[in-house]
């Protein structure tokens, strides 16, 4: 979800587009990188459903994978193919990462170096403070759970209104795409809930691609002064 916000933002794109130019250094595009809070620049015109976007570590939605030193002999061993879920393995920029999603779910595992398949395997998760316990695969799997219906009805209106008004929509023309012409014509006045409530969504949408994403990637604040979001390029 964080990152179809962060697609959407304008000076994203351009960072996008001047990587994909090599009109900057390697150098620069990696600060561009690691001011969105990635490792590596994504393709916004991809979303999240084919974006694999490598946010920078620290939150607990990433499980560690570790050779075990000193297994027991009911050790859990690391077999790829067993993961349940369409897998995808890509290089991070740091190491190697496996996303496994599977409907309603996604899980991301790093991977340490030295770790192959077949191999007595131990979890870390920086949310149960280091993970001393192995969770099941299906244990793991069971902490990203789907969203319920309402607040994906949120997002999904919030991503709409960001959309149209970055397409240059006004305030009325959002509500008439998202509630019809009809309820437009009924309802909207100039201190009505329609408009107010319109309003709060074109807000909220501009509020979560210019930082907010960072609370729904896990990802610190930034810094005051370091970079703001709403700040004109030169």
């Amino acid at each position: 979800l964080a990152w179809e916000y962060l697609r959407r933002h304008p000076d994203y794109r351009l960072d996008w587009l001047r990587h994909r130019r090599r009109s900057q250094t390697h150098q620069a595009t990696q600060q561009a990188a690691l001011r969105w809070g990635l490792r590596l620049l994504e393709d916004p015109a991809l979303d999240a459903r084919d974006a694999h976007p490598a946010w920078l570590p620290g939150h607990d939605a990433v499980v560690q994978l570790h050779p075990d030193a000193d297994p027991p002999p009911d050790a859990l061993t690391f077999t790829f193919w067993h993961i349940p879920g369409h897998k995808q393995l890509l290089h991070d920029g740091k190491g190697l990462a496996l996303i496994a999603r599977s409907p309603g779910h996604c899980a991301r595992f790093a991977l340490a170096p030295g770790l192959e398949d077949g191999m007595a395997v131990a979890y870390a998760n920086r949310g149960s403070g280091g993970g001393a316990a192995a969770p099941t695969r299906s244990a793991t799997l069971a902490t990203a759970r789907p969203r319920p219906a309402p607040a994906a009805m949120l997002e999904l209106h919030t991503l709409q209104a960001l959309d149209a008004t970055l397409a240059g929509a006004s305030l009325r023309e959002v509500a008439e795409g998202l509630f019809g012409a009809d309820a437009v014509a009924a309802d909207w006045h100039a201190d009505g809930d329609l408009r107010a409530r319109v309003r709060r969504m074109v807000r909220r949408g501009n509020a979560l691609m210019r930082g907010g994403y960072r609370r729904l990637a896990q990802l610190p604040p930034l810094e005051k002064g370091r970079f703001d979001g709403d700040a004109k390029r030169p």
